[in-house]
């Protein structure tokens, strides 16, 4: 029997975990399914329940939960030797005083949560730095805790998103046209470019393709730059800025896309698991 916690993704049996704990009933629908299929946005709850009992799960998110916010990324980065900017890790407002900050400016500061850019800053000088501290003080308040401070690159306004669902890879740029703007998502105003330099969209891809393998993942967005400066000099290393599992979808044919894409996936990852699913 197959299992789907999917609201999309129809299976033998279809329950819905949104808004609430998993229970006692989905426990035991679990126990007796030969694979469960999760949402993208499952709580860790439901996540771990599954993984612990059923052999057969996607999407696997281990990388996530083991891992969790962009601090912990970074420590996933540093544990697979993955290329990324140099980053200093700060769990409190409290810690970053209470140490001399290594990197010099400019610098990007980086709250521990938020997407689509908005809890990302570019620091160039003193009074930018305090502006910063004072938003991320701002979230300790809320009960929201902890930040990095990486290295800033010249990226030439450009980021390279290498979204991965089951096997599939879509692979594209997100270009920001206004230079006064830092920043290239789509909600800064960037826009998509899937065609410019494949041979740096092959580099990055190569390295997603280890890291999932090492890691397991099988669905999430990953963002990289490439040092322009190192580009003049002839050398291609993508560096990867952050994973998002929760990605946006215009560069993927829209939700419709999306959602044919990801069903596709899930069907040819069942058939792999013949005749155990």
């Amino acid at each position: 029997m197959i299992l789907s916690f999917h609201p999309i993704v129809e299976a033998d049996k279809n329950r819905l975990c949104a808004g609430r704990l998993p229970d006692e009933d989905d426990l035991a629908a679990i126990r007796r399914a030969e694979a469960v299929i999760l949402p993208q946005g499952c709580s860790e709850a439901l996540y771990r329940m599954a993984r612990e009992n059923c052999p057969n799960v996607f999407p696997n998110l281990d990388a996530r939960f083991d891992y969790p916010g962009k601090c912990g990324q970074i420590r996933l980065f540093r544990e697979l030797g993955v290329a990324h900017p140099a980053s200093e890790l700060y769990a409190s407002l409290a810690e970053y005083r209470s140490r001399s900050p290594a990197l010099p400016l400019p610098v990007v500061v980086k709250l521990d949560w938020g997407g689509q850019g908005e809890t990302v800053f570019k620091v160039a000088d003193a009074q930018e730095i305090d502006l910063a501290l004072q938003r991320v003080a701002a979230c300790e308040a809320t009960g929201q805790s902890g930040f990095l401070v990486q290295q800033w690159i010249p990226d030439g306004r450009r980021t390279l998103r290498v979204t991965v669902i089951g096997r599939r890879r879509i692979v594209y740029w997100r270009i920001q046209p206004d230079p006064q703007r830092f920043g290239a998502s789509l909600a800064a105003g960037g826009h998509i470019d899937p065609d410019a330099d494949p041979d740096l969209q092959a580099a990055a891809q190569t390295v997603v393709d280890d890291f999932c393998r090492r890691s397991g993942l099988q669905l999430a967005g990953f963002d990289f730059l490439f040092d322009t400066r190192r580009l003049e000099q002839g050398h291609i290393e993508p560096l990867m800025l952050e994973i998002n599992y929760f990605f946006g979808r215009s560069g993927l044919g829209g939700s419709e896309g999306y959602y044919r894409i990801l069903e596709e996936e899930v069907a040819a990852w069942l058939t792999e698991r013949q005749p155990y699913c």
